[in-house]
């Protein structure tokens, strides 16, 4: 309903507000500047042939021109990513049995990082004992930086699964085995 009106409110004298409009006086354009060069067309010509000309002596100096463009920054953290993955791996400290489950089992993992396993038990150690797991003991423990622990600790929500109740009896249930 709301677009009908609209609709009408849009189109009501739509012919008249068109004569109008294309009736009305064009803005007049803002005077040109002043040029001591006349303005000919033999002068365009004579600029279009020098513009596609080539010129000899400015192309062999464009030839011998060499540039080797070098991103300092990217450099760097090339050489960090590089310098920190060779030899730089921890044992795991506690890990679940995967094998037979088609995951990977892992041996070592690069200092820095966590497995999601290592993880859920650093934040559940730290929520038991807060006095003894601090995060620096985590840092310490796991080879992480303190402020990343402590974003870990503050931000990271492991994983919850909640289970809702039917509104209804009738309503089919996955029964437990």
């Amino acid at each position: 309903m709301g677009a009908r009106v609209t609709r009408m409110f849009r189109n009501f004298n739509l012919e008249n507000r068109v004569h109008r409009e294309i009736s009305r006086e064009k803005p007049v354009a803002a005077p040109r500047h002043a040029t001591s060069l006349p303005l000919s067309a033999g002068s365009s010509e004579v600029e279009a042939v020098s513009v596609n000309q080539k010129h000899d002596p400015l192309l062999s100096l464009l030839q011998s021109v060499y540039v080797e463009s070098k991103d300092p920054a990217a450099a760097e953290a090339s050489q960090e990513v590089t310098v920190g993955t060779e030899g730089e791996r921890r044992p795991l400290r506690f890990s679940l049995p995967g094998g037979s489950y088609g995951l990977l089992e892992l041996k070592d993992v690069p200092k820095g990082k966590l497995t999601i396993t290592e993880t859920l038990k650093a934040m559940n150690s730290h929520q038991q004992q807060p006095q003894t797991w601090t995060p620096g003991k985590i840092a310490q423990e796991y080879s992480l930086d303190l402020k990343d622990t402590k974003a870990l600790l503050e931000f990271f929500i492991p994983f919850q699964v909640h289970i809702i109740p039917p509104k209804t009896k009738n309503a089919k249930q996955i029964k437990a085995s």
